[in-house]
């Protein structure tokens, strides 16, 4: 059994961040996106990955993420060279899948169920294929399944206009070999891509078992900048512990769950948890309030926030104003020359010089 993740794609929904960086890279609780999903997979004891590339941001998620030691895997890097769908990537895989059934994993997708109960049914029922529904309030904008009631997937369509029922695709399938040669025999969609919807559909029309499973825990597709937030606020709620406080000086306050990073310095602040700071940060008269991840080597001087991601080696001096709800990109320099707003919300790609006045 393999693994497939997919980390190409331009991240449009994220941009400014995402035309400097990998949207499977930008953090969660100071960890990229991309890596929950690694660990998720080796969890199940799957250790033989291959993540599929663009060739615009490839390179900055192989230095990140390296040879896969770190995850007690090993990571093979598959280049698609165009955005041609999922249906594309599995087949530009082929050389590192040979006839192997694999788990094909949305880099940018993170779960709470733990896949290994997935993977248990897939080879008991020894099924074509098995993929991860979850109900939705929208589901036109995903590819949506019709199940029976034994689980059975009857249909399958891709953002349909009028949808046949709620239950939309998350984004991890789990396929047999057969998912090969079901991706040969069909064409590409009206916008140019193969779809990987078509091709299981193409095995329930072969009469193959192509079987569903529903989510009972959440599911984060970080795709905007409040998917984001939401999925730092998630991931700090459910799984950060306290560990480690930096350089904590004595007139700094500290409540609740929060984790400070080695050879950070935090000088007359309080930091309302839950919250998450990286290493090498330089912290001095600031309110971090909860739901925060500052990234490492990151300094924040006479600053407020709360429920908000800053990247590393940020810069943010003066700015008295809280700041909510933003996200703000690698090295960008943020200070306030006038008093004037009550709270600021951004969206700041990286490298930006910005003064609020």
């Amino acid at each position: 059994m393999k693994a497939l993740i997919l980390s190409g794609g331009k991240g449009t929904r994220l941009r400014p961040l995402t035309y400097t960086g990998a949207k499977q890279l930008v953090p969660v609780a100071n960890k990229p996106i991309l890596w929950y999903g690694i660990e998720a997979i080796v969890a199940t004891g799957i250790t033989d990955i291959g993540i599929v590339i663009s060739p615009e941001t490839g390179a900055e998620v192989q230095s990140q993420t390296g040879n896969g030691d770190r995850f007690g895997a090993t990571i093979t890097y598959i280049v698609q060279d165009q955005p041609a769908g999922l249906a594309h990537a599995v087949k530009i895989a082929r050389p590192f899948l040979g006839d192997a059934s694999f788990v094909m994993f949305l880099g940018d997708n993170l779960i709470q169920d733990n896949l290994c109960q997935f993977l248990a049914d897939f080879e008991a029922k020894a099924a074509a294929a098995l993929i991860l529904l979850r109900p939705v309030q929208n589901p036109s904008a995903f590819g949506v399944a019709t199940v029976d009631d034994q689980g059975q997937v009857l249909k399958l369509v891709e953002k349909p206009k009028e949808p046949q029922s709620n239950l939309a695709l998350v984004g991890i399938y789990f396929f047999s070999n057969l998912i090969q040669k079901a991706i040969d025999e069909i064409q590409p969609s009206a916008r140019g891509e193969l779809e990987i919807t078509d091709a299981i559909q193409q095995l329930i029309d072969q009469r193959q078992s192509v079987e569903a499973r529903q989510l009972t825990g959440w599911w984060l597709d970080t795709g905007k900048k409040d998917d984001l937030l939401e999925a730092n606020r998630i991931i700090l709620d459910t799984c950060l512990e306290s560990d480690g406080l930096g350089h904590l000086h004595k007139t700094s306050k500290v409540i609740g769950r929060v984790q400070i990073g080695a050879r950070s310095q935090v000088i007359n602040c309080t930091i309302r948890g839950p919250v998450t700071i990286g290493d090498d940060c330089y912290l001095e008269n600031c309110f971090i309030g909860p739901y925060s991840s500052i990234g490492d080597r990151v300094t924040l001087i006479e600053a407020d926030l709360e429920h908000s991601v800053i990247l590393q080696e940020t810069k943010i001096t003066g700015i008295h104003q809280r700041i909510v709800d933003s996200v703000i990109g690698q090295r960008v320099q943020l200070t306030n020359a006038l008093h004037r707003p009550k709270a600021l919300r951004f969206m700041i790609g990286d490298d930006c010089q910005i003064e609020v006045t």
